[in-house]
């Protein structure tokens, strides 16, 4: 723009010079003067009495101000409907500037976006690679916002990696990085950062670029779309994205919350102070939420594992009305966001259930199975159970052998959490067959499998442990129990109270750190466990019988983390523990963390002890 500009005042000066009298001083106020008096009066009055070569200049000057010839060729360009017409313009008479051909590259893309094959064909064309070479000639020229849509057109269109004139398109980027405006930045990481693999400097230096310039960034829409595009390329950007949106929240509406927690669970980004600002936006504010957004910030917050009640109840209840409008795939996807998140609303759950039964025929068995899954999950059993575990072993039964050896143990360990598992479900996955493929060591897997049938081994301790490991003492040491996670103040000091409340000995309550098992006698008075048979072990361990009456005790601890959120109904792989100790011949002593942490002293946590064995084997004798 500065040349034309300046070749265009070289013009008027020459022809003022040439208008001026022969006989007056050529000083350089003179030509001012007459210059200035030209251009003014040639301008001012049609009617001039210079006929002379300046006020036709001029007059063709006002005449080609906005280009006409120019905008006739980018009215074509714009309005081509195929590929053929932008390649004419090549033999055309007009003048083509130097921002036509990248117009013209830039419009081949978009007509050519979802015609693959044809852009395999556009590549081998003379006119097109003659296209490519006007744009490299005239690529210093291309204006800035033009010179961006050209590199991502460019991407689009294939051209190989070594193509000389993306190279160079490439290049003119790198250096006019510094010149380009964020906005011009943003859009180039969010439509071209995915094809930059090839360009490891492009790529690096425009992440530099959008780091460093983090705080021009004063809409909602560019940070959002940097952190989903970008965000992932670079940990400091993403921080200083995270920061900016912190920033912006106020802002944002419902899309804008939408896009950020569902980039922060696809990175998996915890990020707890932009999920409470999102959160208290959610809660605070009427947005019109779509069963999609309703999906997304489900998903999104059970991925991350974050909890807030009033987003949760309005989820739920925002959802229900949905319901019925809700695909297969929907409903199995809501139904696994909500068990990951522990959130059990009976409404929403029951109108899930009712979906299936009323689409039973459009239900695919993998949606099916993630439906019994969080069902099992949250130990959710339908009003229409029997409608419900009907259509299940319909669906299932015939196709458990046929899926992966993982999701049929997930499957049949979901049937036993809500009761409803059957014989001949139990021998599929108890066979020795699926052990060699799944549980198996690899030397079992090479070893000759034996018959599913015939040598089936009944239902045992052990059975589907791997849901729930903390059920099954651990081998050599009677009577403890694994540890899970980090300790709750319920686990760490439920041990020295239960030493105190029977008096064992050091060595023997050692074996007790957590959860406990004791053995009563017929008076109540407490018998040493290492003496007596036990079953229930791997390998068994004593080698006196029981005394006739005795009682096994076994205390369980049941942790925040072991409920439904905000109830107390333990969740389905607890409930199916507890029944499990219970069908090993224990009585169940529970100590809910909800009550373990009221109690001060140790003197209050042993008669709570106490009061829960006597309450267990008095109900055990009133059966």
């Amino acid at each position: 723009m500065a040349a034309r500009l300046v070749k265009r005042c070289a013009c008027l000066l020459r022809e003022a010079t040439l208008l001026a009298p022969v006989v007056a001083p050529v000083g350089r106020l003179r030509l001012a003067s007459v210059a200035h008096r030209t251009l003014t009066f040639s301008a001012t009055c049609p009617s001039s009495h210079f006929p002379g070569p300046l006020s036709g200049l001029v007059e063709k000057e006002q005449l080609s101000a906005p280009y006409p010839e120019h905008q006739e060729v980018e009215r074509l360009i714009e309005k081509a409907t195929r590929p053929e017409e932008l390649l004419e313009l090549l033999s055309d008479s007009r003048c083509l500037q130097e921002n036509h051909a990248a117009l013209m590259l830039i419009q081949l893309s978009r007509l050519l976006s979802d015609k693959p094959e044809d852009r395999a064909l556009l590549v081998q064309d003379a006119r097109f690679q003659q296209l490519l070479h006007l744009v490299d000639s005239q690529i210093s020229a291309v204006w800035h916002g033009t010179l961006v849509k050209l590199l991502r057109s460019l991407y689009a269109l294939a051209l190989p990696a070594a193509c000389r004139e993306l190279r160079s398109v490439e290049q003119e980027v790198r250096w006019r990085l510094r010149r380009l405006k964020y906005r011009q930045l943003a859009f180039l990481a969010e439509s071209s950062a995915t094809h930059m693999r090839e360009s490891p400097e492009l790529l690096a230096e425009l992440l530099l670029h959008l780091e460093r310039r983090w705080t021009e960034i004063d809409d909602g829409r560019t940070a959002v779309a940097l952190m989903a595009k970008t965000g992932h390329l670079s940990e400091p950007l993403m921080n200083r994205l995270e920061d900016k949106c912190l920033e912006l929240v106020e802002r944002f509406g419902p899309d804008e919350l939408r896009k950020v927690l569902v980039t922060l669970a696809a990175q998996n980004r915890r990020s707890v102070p932009l999920l409470r600002a999102v959160s208290y936006h959610l809660v605070q504010k009427p947005f019109p939420l779509t069963k999609g957004m309703l999906l997304d910030l489900a998903y999104a917050y059970g991925k991350l594992g974050f909890h807030q009640t009033q987003v949760l109840q309005r989820l739920a209840a925002d959802l229900l009305p949905h319901v019925p409008s809700l695909t297969s795939g929907e409903v199995a996807r809501g139904a696994k966001s909500f068990a990951l998140l522990k959130w059990l609303s009976p409404p929403l759950f029951e109108a899930l259930a009712q979906h299936v039964i009323d689409r039973a025929h459009t239900v695919t068995v993998p949606h099916l199975c993630n439906v019994l899954l969080a069902f099992a999950h949250l130990n959710f059993r339908p009003e229409r159970e029997d409608k419900f575990f009907g259509l299940v072993h319909e669906k299932l039964g015939p196709k458990l052998r046929s899926l992966h050896p993982a999701l049929q143990v997930d499957v049949v360990w979901a049937l036993c959490v809500l009761q409803q598992v059957q014989g001949e479900v139990l021998r599929v996955v108890l066979c020795p067959e699926l052990h060699a493929r799944f549980l198996a060591s690899p030397q079992r897997t090479r070893a000759p499998s034996r018959s599913c049938c015939t040598s089936a081994p009944p239902p045992s301790w052990s059975t589907l442990s791997t849901r729930a490991p903390f059920c099954r003492p651990q081998t050599g040491h009677p009577g403890s129990w694994p540890v899970m996670g980090r300790p709750h103040p319920c686990r760490r000091n439920c041990g020295t109270p239960c030493r105190g409340c029977w008096g064992a000995p050091a060595g023997a309550a050692s074996q007790w750190p957590r959860n406990a098992e004791v053995l009563l006698d017929t008076d109540g008075q407490f018998l040493p466990l290492r003496d007596f048979v036990a079953p229930h072990l791997t390998p068994p361990s004593g080698t006196q019988p029981l005394p006739p009456g005795a009682k096994r005790l076994a205390f369980l601890r049941w942790e925040f983390p072991n409920f439904s959120s905000r109830s107390r109904d333990l969740l389905g792989r607890f409930a199916l523990a507890r029944r499990h100790v219970r069908a090993a011949g224990f009585l169940v002593v529970d100590v809910p963390y909800y009550e373990w942490l009221e109690l001060k002293s140790e003197w209050q946590k042993g008669a709570y002890l106490k009061d829960k064995m006597r309450k267990a084997v008095a109900e055990e004798l009133a059966k």
